[in-house]
């Protein structure tokens, strides 16, 4: 019985279920595997980097969804989705983001579509579909929050989430509802061990007639696999990067910085509390390795602990 890549459900003999395709597109009846092996698209990511306007330390393509040929295309214009492939050094990343990303979904974090798909040498493949695109026509306005600062991919580290704060007052057409978006984000981050929020993975998007933080993207547990972090958060909070604990989110930057109120304080940590079972159920559903998962699982207990949920 095999296990759809982008749902996680049973799909009996088919390697995607009809709900996952459904995801990409109401007129995809299949989808073939990706003609690139992780190193292919490894190269093809260093051809592309001069190219494409989103860059990290992840390899990154720049891809179309050929519904008629039922098959993703590589493309150096008005690209669809990117593609995320296996890291040569940092271990099942693809998986692990996949993963990160349909758990903040569960607690009300916007997420763009997204999924892992086959590659030619079996091995799985990030995918996430672009929310700065319409259609090949119209592009939405974004900006990271490294530019909103004029901070460079250098220095995106070197900044503090009360500064955060104050560019959502700044630049977003209602601060007050975006602060419950950064709160949210932030408190899920620690749960999950993402501690590579930094300036570049925090942007805001013009749509809909308003600014707005955009839908969360390079969400991670990065505590897993990286060796020895000595932080927790990225991005300084009351001058600390680790040992954070309940008063340092709660009582100093919910309450005092964003200035949210109770009732914002505790739906937000009821949805968390009520989507715990959820998220380990999830975990062990996951395409990660059974000893990934169980470091998740692992450090996604202590952190809960940690804040009292």
């Amino acid at each position: 019985m095999n296990k759809c890549p982008i749902t996680y459900e049973e799909c009996g003999n088919d390697k995607y279920s009809k709900k996952g395709l459904l995801l990409l597109s109401k007129k995809l009846l299949f989808l073939n595997d990706f003609p690139y092996t992780s190193q292919d698209q490894r190269d093809e990511a260093l051809n592309m980097m001069s190219k494409i306007s989103i860059q990290g330390v992840q390899p990154k393509l720049s891809v179309t969804l050929d519904v008629k040929n039922q098959i993703f295309k590589l493309t150096d214009i008005n690209g669809q989705y990117i593609l995320k492939p296996q890291h040569n050094y940092y271990t099942e990343l693809p998986e692990n983001e996949d993963l990160t990303m349909k758990m903040a979904s569960l607690i009300n974090i916007e997420t763009p579509i997204h999924g892992l798909i086959y590659s030619k040498d079996k091995s799985l493949t990030y995918f996430i579909k672009r929310f700065d695109r319409l259609d090949k026509n119209k592009k939405l306005s974004v900006e990271d929050f490294s530019q909103l600062s004029e901070l460079t991919r250098e220095t995106k580290y070197d900044y503090t989430m009360e500064k955060i704060v104050k560019l959502i007052d700044s630049y977003c057409t209602f601060p007050a509802l975006e602060k419950v978006k950064l709160f949210r984000l932030i408190i899920f981050s620690y749960l999950v061990g993402n501690e590579d929020m930094h300036l570049k993975n925090f942007s805001i998007i013009n749509r809909n007639s308003k600014i707005e933080l955009s839908p969360a993207y390079d969400l991670l547990n990065t505590t897993i696999i990286l060796k020895n972090p000595k932080e927790e958060m990225a991005l300084s909070i009351s001058g600390k990067k680790s040992n954070l604990n309940y008063n340092i989110f709660v009582d100093y930057f919910a309450y005092k910085r964003l200035e949210l109120n109770t009732k914002s304080v505790e739906n937000i940590f009821a949805k968390i509390k009520n989507s715990i079972e959820e998220w380990e159920l999830l975990i062990k559903k996951s395409f990660l390795s059974d000893k990934l998962k169980n470091d998740y699982l692992f450090l996604l207990e202590k952190r809960i602990k940690k804040l009292n949920l």
